[in-house]
């Protein structure tokens, strides 16, 4: 079986990060990307001016706190055995783990009412930086669903 190539992302210009431009890859839709990347950038620029009382202050620091704080450490599969479909737990590879939580990161932003998407993502990251939103309780379910699935860890391949 072949392996895929994955393709080679080239880092952000402003931060030199090839997670930014993971994220920045993310949020863009309809192949629009100076408008994603004004988005990812202006909500940077939020938290640099209003930055969180306690814990870090710099962007950059608050963005990675976020995606660790999002990333899954486990997730359910679907398993046929035989005629039944059980949720099995399972790990979740690290560049896995990274995807969904920036998905889950823009998703929850864009849930949100009322304020422009930079001030919303800048909002949403400040709380998962704290352990506190909608991405943490997506994490939060989650690992609850694989715990509450955890009898049947011994048909994981």
């Amino acid at each position: 079986m072949a392996k895929f190539k994955t393709r080679e992302i080239l880092p952000d210009s402003f931060y030199d990060s090839v997670i930014v431009s993971k994220f920045i890859n993310t949020v863009m839709t309809q192949g629009k990307k100076s408008i994603a990347q004004k988005i990812v950038y202006g909500a940077f620029d939020i938290i640099k001016e209003h930055p969180p009382a306690g814990g870090p202050q710099e962007p950059m620091d608050i963005f990675e706190k976020a995606l660790e704080e999002a990333a899954p450490k486990v997730e359910v599969r679907p398993q046929r055995v035989g005629g039944a479909t059980y949720q099995v737990p399972r790990e979740v590879k690290d560049k896995r783990a990274l995807s969904l939580a920036m998905r889950w990161l823009i998703t929850s932003a864009r849930k949100k009412k009322g304020k422009d998407m930079a001030s919303r993502l800048a909002e949403e990251l400040v709380q998962a930086s704290k352990g506190e939103g909608e991405s943490v309780k997506k994490k939060i379910n989650v690992h609850k669903m694989a715990e509450a699935n955890k009898a049947f860890a011994y048909l994981a391949r």
